[in-house]
């Protein structure tokens, strides 16, 4: 390349000197009127040549100091980078051997690297939070918020802390911020309907819980959010007739029996509206043509009530024996006339019946409890004895408790909706001990 330089070089020397032999006359150089110069026209040649050149050389240096400047810049970048990068990665495997004082430490040097490190700010934020420091987690995810505002990561993590400071209000404004971008999002739906239900909220629940049907992904979890809202339903019915908002309340009962003509509570519901409405014929009637339709004990034990403080016995013992007409085997009717009949004051009849119950496949205390209650009033020492015995053994003291199907929660009062697994139309009488200790 140096031989090719030298050579072009030369050739161009030699031909300068050509073009010099030919043109020997000066030319005149005008630069204003004033300033008018002769010259050779070779010395013309040379200072045009050398001009260009000149301009060359800058605009090549310019190239390369540009060139170094973004090369050196990218090195320093590509270096902090690399810092930052292991920072957080120290401050993750901190975060998984659960030590926040290097977490907080590594994160706290990616921002003084980098200030505007997101993933930094909502790591911070978590480990605050963690530690129910909230207001620093607030300050850390505003910090983050001013970054980038629609940041979903972000804006969950501004809602668990508006939740655990109990500011239910910020927390749904959050939750609303997400759904008017994604207004399908699962979990920022199924957020705001437990905000919304601590808050009796249950129009509202409704309304979004019919979202969430439409968002569900597969037939299966929609069917259950479908019984969800039958569930809402029933609350929003409970809550009306709470306050005295009866037809409401009448109009919730009577959409869930139409839809699902199991559901117990809604029975009891709607009876309880005709209750307060003065209606208490209507009410027994309804919770009859509900226990034919449903042979739930539940509703049966409810109607013992009505018709005991209505002093009808004879009604009562009149629809238990229909019942155990259509269902011979049912132990739990069985137990139930028996202790009516306890109840009444009919040892006799309460006795004939109770011994024809089967209690050989689960503890029964409660039927031992009423025949040693039988004994002892007819004196038979011995035969009481070793009834009470059994209750003994059994180790659970006579009190005929409720028993949610789904979990085995038991509770001394009925509810519409199990408190423990929180799912409607599933207390049942504890009859054979099935319920949690």
């Amino acid at each position: 390349m140096g031989k090719f330089a030298l050579l072009v070089f030369v050739l161009f020397l030699l031909t300068l000197g050509y073009v010099a032999v030919l043109n020997k006359e000066p030319i005149t150089f005008t630069i204003t009127p004033k300033m008018v110069y002769e010259m050779p026209k070779i010395a013309l040649i040379l200072l045009s040549s050398a001009i260009g050149a000149a301009i060359m050389l800058l605009y090549f240096f310019a190239r390369d100091t540009k060139r170094f400047i973004l090369s050196r810049q990218y090195q320093r970048q590509q270096k902090k980078d690399l810092k930052v990068q292991e920072l957080y990665y120290k401050a993750l495997n901190a975060i998984l051997a659960d030590n926040e004082e290097e977490a907080r430490s590594a994160l706290e040097g990616i921002l003084r690297e980098e200030p505007g490190h997101l993933d930094a700010m909502l790591r911070l934020g978590d480990i605050s939070a963690g530690a129910k420091d909230f207001a620093k987690a607030l300050s850390y995810y505003k910090r983050a918020k001013e970054i980038q505002p629609q940041n979903l990561e972000l804006l969950f993590s501004l809602v668990r802390v508006m939740e655990k400071t109990n500011r239910a209000a910020d927390a749904l404004l959050y939750l609303d911020e997400i759904l008017g971008r994604d207004p399908y999002n699962l979990t920022a739906l199924i957020t705001k309907r437990s905000l919304l239900e601590k808050n009796d909220e249950w129009d509202e629940v409704i309304s979004l819980q019919r979202t969430i049907i439409k968002s569900e992904h597969n037939e299966k979890d929609r069917q259950r959010e479908q019984r969800n809202l039958l569930g809402y339903k029933y609350e929003q019915g409970r809550y009306s007739l709470e306050n005295g908002q009866n037809e409401k309340a009448k109009k919730a009962f009577r959409t869930i029996l139409r839809l699902e003509k199991n559901f117990i509570p809604a029975y009891l519901g709607l009876a309880e509206v005709m209750l307060r409405e003065g209606e208490t014929e209507d009410a027994i009637g309804f919770l009859e043509k509900g226990f034919e339709q449903t042979l739930s004990i539940i509703i049966l034990a409810r109607i013992e009530d009505l018709l005991i403080n209505l002093g009808e016995p004879a009604r009562l013992i009149r629809l238990y024996k229909n019942a155990l007409s259509k269902s011979p085997q049912s132990q739990s009717l069985k137990f139930f006339l028996g202790k009516l009949y306890y109840r009444l004051e009919m040892l006799d009849d309460a006795f004939d019946i109770l011994l024809t119950v089967d209690s050989s496949g689960a503890p029964y205390p409660e039927l031992h409890q009423l025949l040693g209650n039988i004994y002892l009033r007819h004196q038979q020492w011995n035969k009481a004895v070793e009834e009470f015995k059994k209750v003994i053994d059994i180790k659970k003291p006579f009190s005929l408790l409720y028993c949610c199907d789904a979990c085995g929660y038991s509770s001394q009062e009925w509810a519409g909706r199990c408190s423990n697994c929180k799912l409607w139309n599933s207390y049942q009488f504890n009859l054979y001990g099935s319920c949690k200790a």
